[in-house]
């Protein structure tokens, strides 16, 4: 199951039935958890854990050092969950000291070929990256957030649970949950109502967030006042409480 010409460093911990491929290398600090797949010619640099039945593809390199000037060799770290596809080419760094010293990744997530992860990046659960697609440091990503190809998202920013970006959208504010945002720089095309629909929301819950959409991001009124007619729908569905409570929490300002 471990390829004859994998470099495994004696300070790794790999289950017993991972599957490692030819002139892969695993370093020190590196953990790799139960039925993980790791193809040939990856590299993992440590500390990185990785947690059950990953599969990560040939060339891919998780858990290098971030590209920050300011890092230093500090001991930080990279950790998946458990499920996740990892396709070829993609990379993923470590965190740094001043952005927490972790780069998180949580279960159930497909990242195809080439998509980077940065530094101090924290991504949820079920989230799709399309080829290309890359997260500048400190990028916070929802559950289920689906990016298009070639998607780029600015530092700091944070996008929301379900939220879609079309093909070569360039983020640099944040985007909400549930939403749609496209283009150079990108902007809010509505709220993702085939995805939402797909994955089981109904259609009253569909519609209260359009509602909030259209009252919180085009409308150009005061936001009290938009958020004081929202009242009966943030305690009727709570999905319209999130939408709203991360257009009043953001740091960066969203995506009109």
């Amino acid at each position: 199951m471990i390829h004859p010409t994998a470099i495994i460093d004696p300070k790794a911990s790999v289950a017993d039935d991972c599957e490692i491929g030819a002139y892969s290398i695993i370093g020190a600090d590196v953990e790799l958890g139960s039925g993980c797949v790791i193809g040939p010619h990856v590299v993992i640099s440590g500390p990185t854990r990785l947690g059950r039945n990953n599969r990560i593809y040939q060339f891919a390199s998780l858990g290098e050092a971030p590209q920050d000037l300011k890092y230093n060799g500090e001991p930080t770290r990279l950790e998946l969950g458990d499920n996740n596809t990892v396709r070829e080419y993609v990379t993923m760094n470590r965190g740094t000291v001043d952005g927490g010293g972790l780069t998180s990744v949580g279960n159930d997530n497909l990242f195809m070929g080439y998509t980077h992860v940065a530094h101090d990046c924290h991504i949820g659960n079920h989230t799709v990256f399309s080829n290309g697609a890359s997260l500048a440091g400190h990028v916070t990503v929802g559950d289920y957030a689906i990016f298009g190809g070639f998607t780029l998202v600015h530092q700091f920013s944070v996008i929301g649970a379900h939220a879609f970006t079309g093909m070569g959208t360039a983020v640099n504010r944040d985007v909400p949950p549930f939403t749609m945002a496209s283009g150079n720089h990108a902007h809010a095309v509505g709220i993702n109502k085939k995805g939402l629909r797909r994955r089981g929301f109904t259609d009253e819950t569909v519609s209260a967030l359009h509602r909030a959409y259209m009252l919180l991001v085009k409308q150009r009124g005061g936001r009290d006042e938009a958020v004081q007619q929202l009242q009966d729908s943030m305690d009727q569905f709570p999905e319209v409480r999130e939408f709203v409570d991360f257009v009043l929490n953001s740091q960066r300002g969203i995506v009109r």
